[in-house]
């Protein structure tokens, strides 16, 4: 358990690194990104389920921008993998209700079931790796502190940020306390169930007392509930992330209501 909660700590800890690059798409005004990523997944969501290649076009964005942001593409969509058995919990209903056949393979009869059901997974995937690249290129800090910028309620881009935060001080209070126990438990592995509710019960007290220290810390400090600006926050929109933004969201829209994926196949077929 220790381990793996030193591998959560880490992978956030890195999240945050990556957020401090110097790529083109570093460069761009947190709040841009913010507006594409919404048209993004707007477009990329409301696309029928059935129209399972024009998702696909939709795959390209989060491969570019990866590019773009200096980052791998394996490494993105490892992490996205995470949603995947809720999507998949969802989509598996899709598979036993719709079982009319759409088209055939040699002797296997794909179903619309399992075209939606693939729909669903390929959307659950790239909404993920969408909100990824923007956390891994803007900064969860930057990106709630833009938010407010922008016109969202202050309690609203606080509550956000302290989520996230709090995440950093429930893990690791976790592995304080993993670590206390493991060092009592002389090599044992199992704990039965009253156990557990213990170092649960214990875990939220010590988390909440240690949140209300920070809590006070802060107001210590002068913060009157709004996110202040600090570092490079400063940072200005400027005439070239007008033109990414329009570009690509006119790219997007264009998939959306155009279906060139469809109408070039029909092409082929016609041909």
């Amino acid at each position: 358990m220790g381990n793996r909660l030193r591998t959560v700590l880490c992978e956030m800890d890195r999240m945050e690194r990556a957020a401090h690059g110097c790529s083109p798409l570093h460069r761009v005004d947190a709040r841009a990104k913010l507006l594409l990523t919404v048209v993004y997944l707007v477009t990329m969501l409301s696309m029928p389920l059935e129209a399972f290649s024009g998702l696909l076009l939709y795959a390209v964005y989060p491969i570019l921008a990866a590019q773009a942001a200096g980052l791998r593409y394996g490494d993105l969509f490892r992490r996205s993998l995470v949603v995947l058995p809720f999507v998949a919990l969802v989509g598996l209903f899709n598979i036993l209700y719709y079982r009319e056949t759409v088209f055939t393979v040699g002797p296997v009869a794909v179903t619309r079931g399992w075209i939606d059901f693939l729909s669903i997974l390929l959307r659950g995937l790239l909404s993920v790796q969408a909100l990824l690249l923007l956390i891994l290129t803007t900064g969860y800090y930057r990106l709630c502190r833009n938010m407010q910028r922008m016109g969202l309620p202050s309690v609203f881009a606080s509550q956000l940020l302290f989520v996230y935060r709090y995440l950093y001080v429930l893990t690791e209070e976790a592995l304080e306390m993993s670590m206390a126990r493991d060092a009592r438990s002389y090599g044992r592995r199992s704990y039965p169930l009253r156990t557990w509710a213990t170092l649960v019960g214990q875990l939220l007290i010590r988390t909440f007392a240690r949140a209300e220290r920070i809590g006070r810390a802060m107001l210590a400090r002068g913060f009157d509930g709004r996110i202040p600006a600090v570092g490079d926050d400063g940072q200005r929109w400027r005439k070239t992330d007008t033109a990414a933004f329009v570009l690509l969201s006119a790219a997007f829209i264009a998939v959306r209501v155009l279906h060139p994926a469809e109408l070039l196949s029909a092409t082929l077929l016609n041909r």
